[in-house]
């Protein structure tokens, strides 16, 4: 099985689903989720590496705490991401997005995301499937 994203529709907002062999996995196909939300992600070019890091007390916060630092990273730095590389150990991540700044005419963004929430958070292994999901306020 391949890791891959999804959306999900809940009212006025958007839900991101990331489903992987491993939570890390997960969490990465999730930001892609993220990145569709905005734009396609075949039209974001992987050349700007950004360091993010982030710890919770849990898997759920820690996801939710995830998708927040990138969406805090593309406010501020103006950038989308198109690849990922998350590593989680003791409810610890450090990660590495690679993106490049907006360009309106190519990325054509849809909406702005505010931020992720807590409205419809799992983080969960069935059957040694992972999937990590919210809803994001657009």
């Amino acid at each position: 099985m391949n890791g891959r994203w999804e959306h999900f529709a809940h009212e006025a907002d958007m839900g991101v689903r990331g489903i992987g062999r491993t939570r890390e996995e997960a969490f990465e196909q999730a930001a892609l989720a993220l990145t569709a939300v905005i734009t396609h992600p075949a039209n974001v070019r992987a050349v700007e590496p950004v360091e993010v890091a982030c710890s919770a007390p849990d898997d759920d916060m820690l996801f939710v705490d995830w998708l927040n630092a990138l969406i805090y990273e593309m406010a501020t730095r103006r950038l989308l991401f198109a690849r990922f590389d998350v590593k989680i150990s003791d409810h610890q991540l450090r990660a590495r997005a690679w993106g490049e700044p907006v360009v309106n005419e190519r990325h054509q963004p849809a909406v702005e995301v505010k931020g992720a929430t807590y409205t419809a958070l799992r983080v969960a292994n069935d059957n040694g499937v992972w999937t990590a999901q919210c809803v994001v306020d657009v």
